[in-house]
């Protein structure tokens, strides 16, 4: 490394991912802040009803989080206890923890070298490894926005009996063809029976925490939405226990009385945040528009550094860049990962890791002992993920590109 002293700081640079927040955001809150209802009121509603018509579903169920809402998704599907999931090797934790919550037993696949997701001939190799019939469930999950190869999973799923949720946390807004030469985006289920997002506020929209569960199915819809909510039930025509559920005098449902019939949690959004999520959905086209033209804008630049291998995209796919991962390579530069963050963070560049694989973790490292997922190992030791968001500019990107060729010099 050279250099003479540290460039002016770019607040855009603190970290990796951050939310944009307007004053038409903020409007949306101070109205819900002063309406009647500050959670379980008409805000969460309307929210379902913009996500499911921007995701051409038509069902979503609003939740606290991600996490809450993969954890819903796996209790909604009520698979037996003990049976496999399989996830990506190469993700957040949450996307296994959900199925260990809910009594499933998680496993990995490795990924494509190309998109660090995974793909039908990953997932056919960690079945595998499996008695036959033991997995229940797959969990793909959109790395950094790259959408999976949904109709080849599925494919797999279908002939292997296997239920599937998209852990789409990454990818609101990416889209995928739909092998008839039409477009699909990700949160539709054409080949899933769920799928999830988030609102953390690194995500394309932020509810400042919160997240959805989205399916084609009625039913499931039904069951997550009591599941969200203690597992409560209050309509008449469902309730068990008529001599506490009417009064005796007019029949009606009495005006205090639910039931529980299943085993739920309180996982639910409040209006607060449901207000602040429909705001910024409405803006989602201009945040893809700003993350592709920033991500076309670092390709331009780091792709002369001899040390730096891009992010690609399958063709055909579209791309929504929540993360923008580089991989560096670390012995060329004569510097571990953790100088070159150390390198970029004095000059007021923030970057993360995205990820350490699920079984590395101490939790899963003794179960996954003796086995090996090489190509998101690969990944894994050579990414860093660069500032991508909406709050960003070219010269932003020109700022992290500059503080990254002074490393090779």
């Amino acid at each position: 490394m050279s250099g003479t002293g540290s460039p002016p700081r770019r607040p855009a640079l603190a970290g990796y991912g951050r939310q944009w927040i307007d004053d038409e955001d903020v409007a949306a809150v101070v109205a819900a802040l002063r309406s009647d209802h500050l959670t379980q009121g008409p805000a969460v509603e309307a929210f379902e009803r913009a996500l499911a018509e921007r995701c051409e579903v038509p069902h979503a169920v609003a939740v606290a989080n991600g996490t809450a809402a993969l954890h819903l998704a796996c209790l909604a599907l009520d698979l037996p206890a003990g049976s496999v999931g399989i996830t990506s090797a190469l993700t957040f934790a949450a996307s296994a923890n959900a199925m260990e919550l809910s009594g499933l037993v998680a496993d990995f696949s490795d990924v494509d070298p190309l998109s660090s997701c995974m793909d039908a001939l990953t997932l056919e190799a960690a079945l595998a490894r499996l008695p036959e019939g033991r997995a229940r469930l797959v969990v793909p999950v959109h790395f950094a926005g790259h959408p999976c190869p949904m109709d080849e999973i599925a494919a797999v799923a279908s002939a292997r009996g296997l239920r599937v949720i998209e852990d789409a946390c990454h990818a609101l807004g990416a889209d995928h063809p739909d092998g008839r030469g039409g477009r699909l985006p990700v949160g539709s289920c054409a080949h899933a029976d769920l799928a999830v997002l988030s609102f953390h506020p690194v995500k394309h929209v932020t509810s400042g925490e919160g997240g959805a569960v989205l399916t084609r199915d009625a039913a499931l819809a039904e069951r997550l939405r009591a599941l969200r909510s203690h597992g409560m039930e209050g309509r008449p025509e469902r309730l068990k226990v008529p001599e506490e559920a009417f009064d005796p005098a007019t029949g009606e449902k009495n005006a205090w009385y639910h039931e529980m019939h299943s085993l739920g949690l309180n996982y639910r959004l409040t209006d607060l945040q449901a207000a602040l999520g429909a705001s910024q959905l409405r803006k989602l086209p201009r945040f893809l528009q700003k993350r592709r033209a920033l991500a076309a804008r670092y390709a331009e630049r780091l792709a002369p550094l001899p040390f730096a291998r891009l992010p690609t995209t399958r063709e055909g796919y579209g791309h929504a860049w929540h993360l923008y991962v580089v991989g560096l390579d670390f012995d060329a530069l004569g510097l571990t990962r953790h100088q070159v963050m150390v390198h970029l963070r004095e000059r007021g560049i923030g970057t993360q890791v995205h990820y350490l694989p699920v079984p590395f973790h101490p939790y899963y490292r003794d179960r996954c002992a003796g086995r090996a997922w090489p190509e998101a190992e690969a990944a894994y030791r050579r990414c860093l993920s660069l500032p991508l968001h909406p709050g960003m500019d070219a010269s932003d990107v020109d700022a992290v590109a500059d503080a990254l060729e002074e490393l090779g010099r």
